[in-house]
């Protein structure tokens, strides 16, 4: 069956680091576009960061975490990374992965907590 396992959230100072990552299984990685999304308290789930499909892997960010963070995907590990630096509070929310075929299939994983403290 399909899985997306998301780790590496946690509890970190601002100006901090995390490493995001969500290993798939259960499809065909490779042809899938893949996004972070991010769901605060009171708000709905935004767009974080997505790459696309196959070898080209073109990403786009939300403006308020470019420059600051970083997707990128290993088709032979089945797994896609968010790389996040100069954390602010703001950024503080579940994370959860996404792999989307468009027409074909939306996938989510469980969610993992950021708490970014000031």
């Amino acid at each position: 069956q399909v899985q997306l396992v998301e780790s590496g959230g946690g509890l970190v100072q601002a100006g901090g680091s995390l490493r995001l990552s969500c290993a798939a299984s259960g499809f065909t990685f490779s042809r899938y576009a893949m996004g972070w999304y991010r769901q605060a308290p009171g708000k709905q789930r935004e767009l974080v960061a997505a790459i696309t499909s196959g070898g080209s892997g073109r990403t786009n960010y939300a403006d308020s975490v470019k420059g600051r963070f970083t997707i990128s995907r290993d088709n032979a590990k089945n797994t896609v990374y968010l790389q996040m630096n100069s954390l602010k509070p703001e950024d503080t929310a579940v994370y959860y992965c996404n792999a989307r075929l468009v027409a074909v299939a939306d996938y989510w994983g469980q969610g993992t907590q950021v708490t970014v403290s000031s």
